[in-house]
């Protein structure tokens, strides 16, 4: 095969990863974020007997769910190769989401929301890891990751705008299914369509253990930026879930009615996708790590804007900039990772990493909730998340000399060759 054709089937493999990944990752965004469109009919309507408090144990539960699945999944694919990994986590999470349309009772919604968040946190990291791999050696190594999280922030608001149009009319259970189905189209194209990662190797004994994969992440040179990453991620998933969860009650502390709130959250999550954009073409031209670090200390400048009662024209443009940096900093720790562990651990580090990060995710609003409850959240909430981003930009920093990892030239290679 020449070196023209070999490149152009694989520029062919690789076009087919981003629109595939993306769109798990937006069913992920949209599975995500369904739990928060449904609550507050469940609440109203009494389903179950539910309450404040077993509605936080459900949305716990998921997070616990994501946890392991970031960790067990993210490590198991060193074995299984990254194509079964994202396809599984998609036919998981899209299984357990619309079985929770059918729940008769809380318990095992609950479980099952459990059972779906191991998808989720599958999904995002593997998809990742996947799409990295594939634009390793390119000069859109990040932005091809940047961009294939707006799916995230896309399906959010895709929930949203599905649930004002239909629970109503054909009630919560609705959301559910319609989170499921897109997957009966999906996985069929997964299937035909999603190649490997040019990583992926075919025997067995060269397939490195699961042992082995972990191990890495604590071995010489690799331990420190390991823990640094894990910190950052924490408090990076802090500041998104935090932000999601409260930013709405923590403008109407400060006096701003609930439809203005309820704008400002919107405008955030536009900054999110605005952001991702960006921040994949600024980190593909000064380096991931400046990048990373640039974008936690603009998160830690404009949230503590957000402290200080503004104009409302500059409000919104202060809460779009806060979005674009806060959002986007947490994708760039993801694309970071996959630049700073070798191939046998690279799916293992980022899942870690993610699944470290979602106990910053149940902190966040739990955080949020304390402030809210001794009603400080305003102004304090903005320094005390100001002040979180700062420690990311720290702890992003101490990654230190954390190389891309020697095998990206192995990679390219590879992938010209197949």
């Amino acid at each position: 095969m020449s070196t023209t054709e070999s490149s152009s089937g694989t520029g062919a493999r690789r076009g087919r990863v981003v629109p595939l990944c993306w769109t798990a990752i937006l069913l992920d965004g949209f599975d995500l974020v369904v739990l928060g469109s449904v609550l507050p009919v469940l609440l109203a309507g009494h389903v179950w007997g539910l309450t404040p408090a077993s509605g936080a144990l459900i949305s716990t539960l998921g997070l616990v769910g994501m946890t392991i699945g970031a960790m067990v999944i993210g490590t198991v694919t060193e074995r299984i190769g990254r194509r079964r990994a994202v396809i599984f986590s998609v036919i998981t999470f899209s299984l357990f989401t619309l079985l929770c349309a059918f729940a008769p009772s809380v318990m095992i919604f609950g479980l099952l929301r459990l059972l779906a968040g191991i998808g989720l946190g599958g999904c995002l990291p593997m998809s990742i890891t996947l799409t990295a791999e594939h634009y390793a050696g390119t000069r859109r190594a990040n932005s091809a990751t940047t961009v294939i999280m707006t799916g995230y922030h896309v399906g959010a608001m895709a929930t949203a705008l599905l649930g004002i149009l239909f629970i109503d009319s054909l009630g919560w259970r609705s959301l559910f299914v319609f989170g499921a189905l897109p997957a009966l189209v999906l996985v069929p194209l997964m299937l035909r369509y999603l190649p490997d990662s040019p990583t992926a190797v075919t025997a067995d004994d060269a397939k490195p253990s699961i042992r082995a994969a972990v191990a890495t992440l604590f071995s010489r040179g690799l331990l420190w930026p390991t823990i640094a990453f894990w910190v950052t991620s924490f408090m990076g998933l802090i500041l998104v879930y935090g932000l999601n969860t409260w930013l709405p009650e923590i403008m109407r502390q400060a006096g701003y009615p609930l439809g203005a709130a309820l704008g400002l959250l919107l405008t955030l999550n536009f900054g999110g996708v605005a952001g991702l954009l960006v921040a994949g073409f600024v980190a593909d031209r000064v380096g991931i790590g400046r990048s990373t670090i640039g974008w936690f200390v603009g998160g830690a400048l404009f949230l503590a804007l957000l402290s200080v009662r503004i104009p409302a024209v500059g409000l919104y443009v202060a809460v779009f900039l806060a979005g674009a940096f806060v959002f986007s900093a947490q994708v760039l720790v993801y694309a970071y990772v996959t630049r700073a562990y070798p191939d046998k651990a690279r799916a293992t580090g980022l899942g870690w990493t993610a699944g470290v990060g979602r106990v910053g995710a149940i902190c966040g609003p739990l955080i949020g909730g304390a402030l809210l409850t001794a009603g400080i959240a305003y102004p304090w909430g903005f320094y005390v998340f100001a002040a979180v981003a700062g420690l990311a930009a720290i702890a992003v920093a101490a990654v230190g000399n954390a190389q891309p990892a020697p095998a990206t030239n192995a990679i390219r290679e590879k992938s010209q060759a197949l």
